[in-house]
């Protein structure tokens, strides 16, 4: 019954939740279209788009939405290199990042007024399918965007991850790291708790999200692969732990329980 009620209540959040997104995208889209650039209309729409979603999957879904760690983030341009475990990942994280860059794929910047809202807000695309040979154009992209004062906003998996799976880390957040020659900022997360990849139906709680201290410039880029790499596994394993020690009013799947009773273990 209750894994019914929850499923309503998620249909109703993505009814609200995607047709807003599209409504915004369109109006968004078309300024970027005509002023060739971005605006602070187009800014503001943005803004109020990630804040209405977080006040949405709580008032709908039940699924709350905390941000900490802000101090953390330095002054001027930097990277924030997050966790990616759930949609929630992009718009609550969007906020707090002052002037954010994000770098998403090429084929989301090819969808009609969603392309062109994106490329107005500053994104940068990249092309997977190009493999090594796309590294060149992100690069002048992402310089471009750190002279305008954005923060280069990058999910070093590539896609999203199941709480608690073997991480994947890409070398590409390594090559802008070496090349922008900026702090990073990582990003440690626990959404997939409540709003998993596969996973229809959202589920109550609080998602978290964890600013967590800057890795200074001018390391070898495989040093601070590895450093990226411990910060935020260890700090998304943190919330995780401490989410599943509040209690998860949630469908436990077997390969989930497991590991989550392994990171207790490793915690005692």
């Amino acid at each position: 019954m209750k894994t019914a009620i929850q499923a309503v209540r998620s249909a109703l959040f993505y009814l609200l939740f995607l047709g807003q997104t599209v409504v915004l995208a369109i109006v968004i889209g078309t300024i970027g279209i005509l002023a060739r650039r971005r605006t602070s209309v187009g800014w503001a729409l943005a803004s109020y788009w990630c804040r209405s979603n977080t006040w949405l999957m709580k008032m709908v879904a039940g699924v709350g939405t905390r941000v900490t760690g802000e101090e953390n983030i330095p002054e001027g341009g930097c990277i924030i290199a997050s966790k990616h475990q759930s949609d929630w990942d992009v718009f609550a994280v969007f906020p707090h990042t002052g002037r954010p860059a994000y770098i998403v794929k090429k084929e989301l910047m090819r969808i009609p007024f969603f392309g062109w809202a994106a490329r107005s807000l500053d994104c940068i695309e990249v092309d997977r399918r190009k493999g090594a040979e796309a590294i060149p154009e992100m690069m002048r992209q992402a310089r471009g965007a750190i002279e305008r004062g954005c923060r280069i906003v990058i999910f070093p998996e590539g896609t999203r991850r199941a709480p608690l799976a073997p991480p994947d880390y890409r070398f590409g957040v390594a090559r802008l790291y070496d090349e922008l020659k900026v702090p990073v900022v990582p990003v440690a997360l626990n959404s997939g708790l409540f709003w998993g990849r596969n996973s229809l139906v959202l589920w109550p709680g609080e998602a978290e999200a964890r600013f967590l201290p800057a890795i200074e410039p001018g390391l070898k880029p495989d040093v601070f692969l590895a450093r990226l790499k411990e910060a935020i596994e260890s700090g998304s394993n943190a919330l995780i732990r401490s989410a599943d020690e509040r209690g998860l009013d949630r469908p436990m799947p077997p390969d989930l329980r497991v590991r989550l009773d392994a990171l207790r273990q490793d915690g005692d």
